[in-house]
């Protein structure tokens, strides 16, 4: 509780912000898109290897016209397409519409795929798409942040035709006897205000386990980013 008090008292002009109702819609339009571009290139060094095999199946989820339908929750600027394989038809979601900038330029970086639309959509709320209609959906350092792990979940499956994938690649809690866990403890509330919502302590392991999936394929890995209590992840995919 002191070391949570000390790093609450060093950010006290977010928390002034957020008490005066300025740093949300500041974090959402400037700061978290602008941090979220500069450490997704930093996770993208560490984890390359790790994307690489994870979406190295993906042709695999073709539907029966041949065409592989992907939907992405929490695009953000786009870092995951450099993996994906050509031809690919690509539904972009996130629920903050401020990732243009950097969107548009990997959009440009990657000419190999078909981009159908942008939703501006929570991962809990995929009304606008229909169900049954994508071969696999793609979330990566997204479930920390959502209100509700399960409705995402269900979300997915809804969406996903008998036979898709959902693939992910997401931070979580470390084991509880380690110092990890320690630091995510005392980080929590002030990591949760500055990053938009990003849960440092979700077990989401277990949410998936405790979804509907006939496959589910999980791997524990380390992605370590210097100064960033995020380093426990896990990666893998679920069929339905």
């Amino acid at each position: 509780l002191l070391l949570r008090a000390g790093l609450a008292l060093l950010a006290w002009p977010v928390y002034l912000l957020s008490f005066l109702g300025i740093w949300e819609p500041f974090c959402r339009k400037v700061f978290f898109p602008f941090f979220l571009e500069k450490i997704s290139g930093a996770h993208d060094k560490k984890s390359k290897k790790y994307k690489q095999e994870l979406f190295r199946n993906l042709p695999d989820f073709r539907g029966p016209s041949g065409e592989l339908r992907l939907l992405e929750i929490g695009t953000g600027s786009g870092s995951n397409f450099q993996f994906y394989p050509a031809g690919c038809r690509v539904t972009c979601s996130d629920i903050n519409p401020n990732f243009q900038e950097g969107l548009s330029r990997n959009m440009k970086k990657n000419q190999h795929l078909h981009y159908e639309q942008f939703l501006v959509a929570a991962g809990e709320d995929l009304r606008q798409v229909p169900s049954g209609s994508v071969d696999a959906v793609v979330c990566t350092l997204v479930l920390c942040s959502v209100h509700s792990v399960s409705s995402t979940l269900r979300e997915v499956l809804r969406v996903l035709r008998p036979g898709g994938a959902f693939y992910f690649l997401e931070h979580v809690a470390a084991e509880h006897s380690s110092w990890t866990y320690f630091w995510q403890q005392v980080c929590y509330p002030t990591w949760k205000l500055v990053f938009a919502g990003c849960c440092l302590t979700r077990e989401l392991w277990k949410n998936l386990e405790e979804a509907k999936f006939s496959e589910l394929k999980i791997q524990h890995i380390s992605v370590a980013i210097p100064w960033m209590p995020i380093e426990p992840h896990i990666v893998g995919y679920g069929v339905k």
